[in-house]
């Protein structure tokens, strides 16, 4: 399940994922950030409070927008992770690469987001 919410003022948008992302949903979630990207947003907050579940082609499109959004300046920050969740980031050294906080707060702080 993919869920997707705009801050009113288009600063930034939010991605909600929740349940599990294997390999004929991580399509879905590819599909979610590349129109957030195409749309011209600077700032992605990826809300995975509500993800169970990610397979490497779930990581793998997380994976694939590391190098796009840098070249694009883009700022995106995953939060909510559940432990067992955050453990597979950890294992594949995701953690160093994306931006990864614990709440929404926080991803709002990192992001400036008010």
């Amino acid at each position: 399940m993919i869920e997707i919410s705009t801050a009113e003022d288009k600063e930034y948008v939010c991605i909600s994922v929740g349940g599990e992302v294997d390999a004929s949903s991580s399509i879905q979630l590819d599909t979610t950030i590349q129109n957030a990207v195409s749309d011209g947003y600077k700032k992605i907050m990826i809300d995975c409070s509500g993800l169970n579940y990610i397979s490497s082609a779930g990581l793998g499109v997380f994976m694939s927008y590391i190098q796009e959004l840098e070249i694009k300046e883009i700022n995106m920050v995953i939060f909510g992770l559940q432990d067992k969740v955050f453990h597979v980031f950890q294992i594949l050294g995701l953690d160093q690469l994306l931006k990864i906080v614990d709440d929404e707060k926080s991803a709002k702080g990192l992001l400036n987001v008010i």
